[in-house]
């Protein structure tokens, strides 16, 4: 096992540039994502990318593993690799919660999940409301989702609450267009400080991430790699991963395809979430620190967007918040 000392090391040689936040906190620049990292699995996968040096856990309520994460993150507080305070923990507020009076029933949720008493983030997961259920996609008997027509204005303001209330240091959204971002920044006390989304080369999102460093959100990428373990439809002729202008870019730098897609969003100002269960894996999307893209290969890797979304949320289609209807961005 490796003393504390030999972490601090670790952590001081790559993993863990910092951003800073428009609330004064930081987030590190690369987390580990655990969306669709199966309980059985997901415990370990966290144990090994923290003694890797990972310093930043995406979670959410909605994956169904913070629990498994929780007894993770306790076990190496109780080794002594870290401490408490040297963790960035993201959740996510899910769709059945967004009533204002039971947003804290879900932080709440999440916080006996993770073992936690506070959250260093806590994310709106989507700008539109279900019914409240047990299940996490309600549906009547005909499997149409059963939506509810809560602002997510409301939801917000209940959000804010949390901060006061020493239960979340940071909020902020996912998956929000500029609209929505637009109504929220207008209305909101404490400004998002977040903005989570898809970004990889088929769905760049430069419009949207311009609009949210304007107003001073920071931007974390998810599904950095193509999410090539994901059922649904993947845009594209190739797999990013197998792309014939992403492998000649990793044999150009020496690096693997991932580190190209990693460093990629690294160059563009982005924090990234890679999700991988796999402890080889894991250290490679750690260390792309010592490497850059050049100024040429960020244009010809912004050539491949075809505005590619791999996650449309159509389950969620005629919600008037869904994200993604009417060619917003």
């Amino acid at each position: 096992m490796a003393s504390s000392a030999e972490y601090d090391n670790r952590l001081e040689d790559k993993s863990v540039m910092k951003m800073g936040l428009n609330n004064g906190h930081n987030i590190p620049a690369i987390g580990l994502g655990t969306w669709r990292s199966t309980p059985e699995v997901v415990s370990q996968a966290v144990k090994d990318a923290i003694d890797l040096g990972y310093r930043h856990i995406d979670c959410a309520f909605s994956y169904g593993n913070e629990s498994e994460i929780g007894l993770a993150i306790q076990e190496k507080i109780a080794e002594g690799i870290l401490k408490r305070e040297d963790l960035f923990v993201t959740s996510k507020l899910w769709c059945t919660y967004h009533r204002p009076d039971i947003v804290r029933v879900a932080c709440d949720i999440s916080l006996k999940r993770l073992k936690l008493k506070y959250l260093d983030c806590y994310l709106m997961h989507w700008p539109l409301a279900f019914a409240e259920s047990e299940d996490i996609i309600p549906m009547d008997e005909n499997k149409k989702v059963l939506f509810a027509d809560y602002s997510f204005i409301s939801t917000w303001n209940a959000m804010e609450e949390l901060v006061n209330e020493g239960l979340c240091r940071t909020i902020g959204v996912s998956n929000f267009n500029k609209r929505q971002l637009e109504e929220l920044l207008n209305a909101a006390r404490i400004p998002p400080a977040v903005l989570q989304l898809e970004c990889h080369p088929y769905l760049n999102q430069k419009r949207l991430i311009d609009f949210a460093r304007k107003h001073n959100l920071t931007v974390v990428a998810y599904s950095p790699l193509g999410s090539s373990h994901t059922p649904y439809e993947k845009p594209g002729k190739y797999k990013l991963l197998e792309h014939p202008i992403i492998l000649e870019m990793a044999k150009k730098h020496k690096r693997n395809p991932g580190q190209i897609l990693l460093r990629y969003q690294m160059d563009c100002g982005n924090a990234v979430i890679p999700r991988s269960v796999t402890k080889s894996h894991m250290k490679d999307n750690l260390d792309i620190h010592n490497f850059k893209l050049t100024k040429e290969d960020l244009l010809e890797i912004d050539q491949l967007d075809i505005n590619g979304r791999i996650m449309d949320f159509k389950m969620a289609a005629g919600h008037p918040d869904h994200p993604f209807e009417n060619d917003e961005f």
